[in-house]
């Protein structure tokens, strides 16, 4: 293996895919635009859905209003409430989006109360539509208040102070730092993320040097060139490797600055100053995710491993194609290993294990999980990366010998 002729053979195939608008668009476009357009994304959409609903108003029926006078009048007091005349199909309003909430009180239910009963409120929403959901808590901590109103008064009438009820106050302090909550916001979906974009920043230079030069007929020139295969191999190896980790780079420098900056979007002008002061601000920075930045280097760390077997598995595959859109039916299906693993690491309870820490992809979906939240679990981390290790090595020893098989080379 001669290093000077492997690098001669880098930098032309390099230049070449360099001239390729294909390979231009997966490594360093879709990957600058695609995270800020998810993160900020993410967090403008969220904000704006929730200051929208708060301005809006929740609109509430309440129904057998007729016996709850009180509650319905102090329902009216309350601003963040409209209230909506009764009708029959209050179920099929809130399924259609027409309605928000829906109080379901019994028939006496202020008569029930008078007597010291204990009637059951029912609140309808809808789960899954974000407005309905907002609303629904906006009535249950109403409600809450409201029976808290209830209580002190019986309390009164029984010559009982208010505290009588509360033996002691309960605060709720949230001690995660910023990383540790983006990190479990979407800390999951991001190295999937990441995992899909590494694997088509290596397919389509993979399938255009060795499929697409099967196809413009320059493989045998190149095979026949002086130098030994294997440095042929090596040299676009290293280029098919240099778009993948291109794409990563660009990637997480695109989603650092993006956290990073999304905060002082919300927060820093002038501009926000009454938003932050009423709390909306405030609401809206929330939305913006923050990692540990030491994270970063190490997914980046992490995912090299796995860059190189992505490298290695297409250029195997891509070989065994005779042009370049036989070779898209044969990478295109192969994006699903790497889907698949990634999205079980998505799933609430899929935790890092001594089994999931050598199951490819899904143990890196996990560990850069973790890593983007602040967690450093070293001895699965050097187990995570060591398989990964082996696995590339495996894959590159593989592609180097299908590079040797004449039949598969110049299969007609």
């Amino acid at each position: 293996m001669n290093w000077k002729a492997i690098f001669v053979v880098y930098k032309k195939e390099l230049k070449d895919q360099l001239r390729d608008r294909r390979t231009i668009i997966s490594t360093i476009v879709i990957p600058t635009v695609v995270m800020p357009l998810i993160m900020f994304g993410f967090g403008t959409v969220m904000s704006k859905i929730i200051r929208q609903a708060q301005d809006e108003g929740t609109s509430v029926m309440v129904v057998n209003s007729a016996g709850a006078p009180e509650l319905v009048k102090a329902l009216k007091a309350d601003t963040k409430f409209r209230l909506v005349s009764e009708a029959a199909d209050v179920k099929q309003r809130i399924a259609d989006k027409k309605l928000r909430v829906a109080l379901e009180l019994p028939a006496n239910f202020d008569a029930a109360i008078a007597r010291g009963e204990t009637p059951k409120v029912g609140v309808l929403f809808y789960d899954g539509e974000i407005k309905s959901g907002i609303g629904a808590r906006e009535v249950e901590s109403f409600l809450q208040k409201y029976r808290t109103g209830i209580l002190d008064q019986r309390l009164k009438e029984r010559g009982l102070p208010p505290e009588f009820t509360k033996p002691f106050e309960m605060a709720r302090q949230n001690v995660a730092p910023p990383e540790k909550v983006g990190g479990a916001t979407i800390g999951g979906f991001i190295p999937y993320l990441i995992i899909i974009l590494c694997f088509s920043g290596a397919m389509y230079p993979a399938m255009d040097l060795t499929a697409g030069e099967k196809e413009r007929g320059t493989m045998e020139t190149l095979m026949c060139s002086p130098t030994a295969r294997i440095n042929i191999v090596f040299g676009k190896f290293l280029t098919v490797l240099t778009a993948s980790v291109a794409t990563i780079v660009f990637s997480m420098t695109s989603m650092a600055v993006t956290g990073s900056l999304g905060g002082k979007l919300f927060l820093g002008g002038s501009g926000m100053a009454a938003a932050s002061a009423s709390g909306k601000g405030q609401a809206a920075a929330s939305m913006m995710p923050s990692f540990d930045p030491a994270g970063f280097i190490g997914v980046f760390a992490m995912v090299a491993p796995v860059a190189i077997l992505f490298a290695a598995l297409l250029l195997t595959v891509s070989l065994f194609a005779k042009s370049y859109k036989e070779a898209q039916s044969y990478a295109g299906p192969m994006i699903l290993l790497a889907i698949i693993p990634a999205v079980f690491g998505m799933l609430p309870g899929m935790e890092l294990s001594a089994k999931t820490a050598l199951i490819p992809i899904l143990n890196l979906s996990l560990v850069c999980k973790e890593m983007l939240s602040g967690t450093w679990n070293w001895n699965y981390i050097a187990l995570i990366f060591g398989s990964s290790c082996l696995y590339a090595v495996v894959a590159l020893v593989a592609c180097v010998k299908m590079f040797n098989r004449e039949d598969v080379m110049f299969r007609a």
